[in-house]
């Protein structure tokens, strides 16, 4: 298995390792898959590897930020 660290590839390597892997962003008629190529954009400019990239997206997704807020059960209290 190759490295896909930055020390180890160049910038038009990272992007065909980052087109690969998210596969036809080009038919994604809801616009979100243009989304996801754009948050590895620091990755293919050399700014941040992939693990970190992922790390921060996951503990966005969990922490809940910006996302809706939970109604409050009227029968738990």
């Amino acid at each position: 298995m190759r490295s896909i660290l930055i020390k180890d590839t160049t910038r038009e390597e990272r992007e065909q390792i980052v087109a690969e892997s998210i596969g036809n962003i080009s038919g994604a008629c809801d616009g979100c898959m243009s989304g996801l190529a754009d948050m590895y954009q620091p990755y293919i400019d050399g700014e941040k590897e992939i693990r970190e990239i992922n790390m921060e997206f996951h503990a966005h997704y969990e922490s809940g930020d910006e996302g809706p807020e939970r109604a409050r059960c009227e029968v738990l209290g």
